[in-house]
């Protein structure tokens, strides 16, 4: 099985997104996954559909959490996939 493929689209100077990250960062200690982080103010797609609600992270594709994220509730999601 491949690992799973975290994507977590934020901005520059959002405190909710560096939290994020940060659990983010914390349960690739315990689950390998590969994390891409992108900017939504890079692209006016991005912005008009995820700028009113960044942190969003997706896993494999589909939307999972959205503000706010926890380590915990990240490795269950990753574990049931």
């Amino acid at each position: 099985m491949r690992e799973p493929r975290v994507v977590v689209y934020s901005r520059h100077d959002c405190c909710l997104c560096d939290e994020a990250l940060a659990e983010v960062e914390k349960a690739r200690v315990d689950v390998p996954f590969e994390v891409r982080v992108v900017d939504v103010d890079s692209d006016p797609d991005l912005a008009a559909r995820y700028g009113g609600e960044v942190p969003v992270i997706e896993v494999d594709g589909r939307k999972a959490f959205k503000y706010r994220v926890t380590r915990r509730e990240l490795l269950r999601r990753l574990t049931r996939r």
